[in-house]
């Protein structure tokens, strides 16, 4: 896909551990100049393997990358929304694009590859928490079909303030898709 503003391709594609050190260093740039994640030291490429083979190509948690000339421009995942079985149905779900990358339409097009990876595999509903203020982020998140269900007022302190959560929803299965194999 052509890069909206660039007129550069687009590639998504399943995270390889060829790109993690550019996708630490894109987390890397949110932990330490913004509020949007609640992680407050920046990761080494070592530390942030683990969290990269927790991913797979095919089931519920999953990694995309989006290339733009051979450089990973920012990454969506689905990861376990909680620890206790029952939430086995559900996912958290996350985009993060690199600063000089952004409002091009990158995002949107990590989360519809993303989501459309995820029908099927025994995913009920796509949660994702938005750190408060991120117009940017709320407006990508209701573009690609989430819905506010609530916030968590002061739920995280970073920064030396207290920030809110909001989260939004986005059902991936129809009711009729009982139980999560």
């Amino acid at each position: 896909m052509p890069d909206i503003r660039s007129g550069v391709e687009t590639r998504i594609r399943v995270a390889t551990d060829g790109d993690l050190p550019q996708l630490v260093a894109i987390y890397n740039y949110f932990v330490n100049s913004s509020h949007v994640t609640f992680d407050t030291s920046a990761f080494t490429v070592e530390q942030r393997r683990p969290w990269l083979q927790s991913f797979a190509a095919t089931g519920r948690y999953r990694l995309f990358v989006a290339e733009v000339a051979g450089v990973a421009a920012g990454y969506a995942s689905s990861q376990r929304l909680r620890p206790k079985p029952a939430y086995d149905c559900s996912v958290e779900t996350t985009v993060y694009v690199a600063p000089e990358y952004a409002r091009r339409g990158i995002g949107a097009m990590l989360y519809d590859a993303l989501l459309a990876s995820l029908e099927g595999v025994g995913v009920h509903q796509a949660f994702a928490g938005i750190a408060l203020p991120n117009d940017a982020s709320v407006a990508l998140h209701e573009a690609v079909g989430f819905r506010h269900v609530g916030t968590f007022p002061e739920a995280g302190f970073k920064f030396d303030r207290y920030w809110d959560i909001a989260w939004y929803v986005r059902r991936l299965a129809d009711d009729r898709d009982r139980g999560c194999p």
